[in-house]
């Protein structure tokens, strides 16, 4: 599992005319079951994506396909890490 945290390097405007570019890419990954969670930072910032992948470098084959990636405007901090623990209602997101 990994959690990509998205910044963003240029202003909201161009941000915002990329946003819906990047929202059909969010769902194309969705429905592929690549990615589990998404959602704006507070403040307005970037963005956080809960990921499954094979590996990293497969993750970062999918993230090179987001508009946001493509244009510029924000850049990936990519963390891996393994479920252990979760509510019960999430239990199948864990890998240990």
């Amino acid at each position: 599992m990994f959690i990509v945290s998205l910044t963003y390097l240029k202003p909201l405007p161009e941000v915002d005319r990329l946003l819906p570019a990047h929202v059909a890419y969010l769902g194309e990954q969705f429905a592929r079951g690549i990615f589990v969670a998404s959602g704006r930072k507070i403040p307005r910032t970037g963005g956080v994506i809960l990921a499954r992948a094979e590996s990293r470098e497969a993750l970062l084959a999918v993230l090179k396909q987001d508009p946001f990636h493509r244009h510029g405007v924000a850049e990936y901090e990519i963390t891996e890490f393994v479920p252990s623990m979760t509510l019960p209602e999430y239990a199948g997101l864990n890998e240990a």
